[in-house]
């Protein structure tokens, strides 16, 4: 399967899953099968960079991001920033009004990336990630409203 829902590069489940396993250190990453499954859905939503990617599903005028990442050699280039953008403007097309997501509390690079692209703290879930070494870590939900 390849994808190219309206996005600015071409990128394959294993891409996606090659590059969060690079990327995502705080969390397991995604698998080629996770991404592959989740696709199927009518909703899905993928935009990317030549070394970014955001996917993400469009229900009912939300928008829920599931997955971000970037290359960690491009980090801070604005490759996560320009698919972050082009992933808003496609769920408003879509006709979302606001989007949401969930961030490892620890993730504290993550969350800082998220606030400053308009991104508040909506909530928490306690002990929501189950980490490698058997302890836990928050998940803190963050939104905005579109576009």
């Amino acid at each position: 399967m390849t994808l190219d829902l309206m996005s600015e590069q071409t990128m394959t489940p294993e891409d996606m899953a090659a590059l969060c396993a690079r990327a995502y250190t705080h969390s397991r990453p995604w698998a080629a099968h996770d991404f592959a499954d989740s696709l199927d859905s009518p909703h899905a939503l993928v935009t990317a960079t030549s070394h970014a990617f955001v996917f993400g599903l469009v229900v009912a005028g939300e928008a829920e991001i599931l997955a971000l990442a970037a290359d960690p050699d491009v980090q801070r280039k604005g490759e996560a920033s320009r698919a972050l953008a082009l992933f808003h403007a496609l769920a408003v097309a879509r006709g979302a009004e606001s989007a949401f997501l969930e961030v490892a509390a620890r993730n504290v690079p993550a969350r800082a990336f998220y606030e400053a692209k308009g991104y508040t703290v909506s909530g928490l879930r306690k002990g929501y990630y189950h980490l490698a070494d058997g302890s836990t870590d928050d998940a803190v939900i963050m939104s905005r409203v579109l576009p």
